[in-house]
């Protein structure tokens, strides 16, 4: 298994270095430049030569592109000129929100869909099944900021359960229990939401690989040699089944931490969805290109643990 990781962490690195190219170039084809944000009416036309100077803006593309590839691996992603602070600590402070609360809506999204599934795959046809591909079809269909639109409403506003925005409470002490029960309430309602419509793939997936695992050859053979038909269920069926649960749950995870910009723009929560979009909004270049070469990196992280998953999960595929 090891091999395999490694293989895969190795393949890894040139694309990084094509992505950070990739942005780089992009970034250099947007309408201005990272001074953009720091205009304003009073700056002169000599201060802001200086300054483009002064930030090496003059120089050929590939320069620049060398020193923003080394002042990134010192740590140095530039500055905000929206929100007046260090792109790395702006990053940093977003992508914690975004953690907690994309772990609790991929706790969700899990718990629900794989006994769903299950039970979807081993009562086909009947009600019990009918009723959960009514679900998934309606997951499906609906588009997900009228889902989310919809529970903010009901759950929000109408009934008044779960606060409608933001993150925490401002009239609460950082470090106490009561800013950690704050934040997980704040957090409760986007995250069931987000993870109910999440699970409509993750149960097509399970029940199909359930259906099509009970009619395969090995199952009929543990059945024919008398295996209790628990056992079949949980060590042939099931544990073939989770296959492909396996192989995108990888880039769902990391496609979590990316950040979700419905759910955050419309629960107001402060996470990296909701500052990629007030970046673009405001054209703050650095945090645009920081912020899309850090979901580059997400998605192939996403793509090695989900080649690491499976390696756990089915020893066929490992490399010898």
């Amino acid at each position: 298994m090891w091999k395999t990781i490694l293989k895969r962490f190795l393949l890894m690195i040139p694309q990084l270095i094509l992505l950070s190219i990739l942005v780089f170039v992009l970034a250099k084809l947007m309408p201005g430049d990272p001074l953009t944000g720091a205009i304003t009416p009073q700056t002169s036309a000599a201060q802001l030569a200086k300054l483009r100077q002064e930030y090496g803006l003059n120089d050929p593309w590939w320069t620049q592109y060398w020193h923003w590839i080394v002042n990134m691996f010192h740590g140095d992603l530039g500055q905000s000129y929206g929100f007046k602070r260090s792109v790395a600590g702006l990053i940093g402070e977003r992508a914690v929100n975004t953690f907690w609360l994309s772990l609790l809506t991929i706790i969700i999204m899990y718990l629900v869909a794989i006994p769903l599934g299950v039970v979807a795959g081993r009562f086909q046809d009947t009600w019990k099944d009918k009723a959960i591909q009514l679900w998934t079809f309606v997951a499906l269909a609906i588009p997900g900021f009228v889902f989310y639109l919809f529970g903010l409403t009901v759950f929000g506003y109408i009934l008044q359960w779960l606060p409608t925005g933001g993150y925490v409470s401002l009239d609460v002490n950082p470090g106490t229990v009561a800013y950690w029960l704050s934040r997980l309430q704040h957090m409760i309602l986007p995250a069931i939401l987000a993870g109910l419509l999440s699970t409509a793939g993750t149960i097509q997936y399970l029940r199909s690989g359930v259906i099509d695992n009970t009619n395969e050859d090995f199952v009929r053979t543990a059945r024919s040699k008398g295996v209790p038909e628990r056992v079949v269920f949980s060590k042939h069926i099931l544990r073939n089944s989770l296959l492909p649960i396996a192989a995108f749950m990888g880039n769902q995870i990391t496609g979590l931490l990316g950040g979700s910009v419905f759910v955050e723009q419309i629960f107001g929560y402060p996470g990296m969805g909701q500052l990629f979009i007030s970046s673009i909004q405001s054209r703050d270049y650095s945090v645009i290109t920081a912020l899309i070469l850090l979901f580059g990196f997400l998605t192939l992280l996403g793509n090695l643990l989900s080649d690491i998953i499976m390696s756990i999960v089915d020893p066929r595929i490992r490399i010898d």
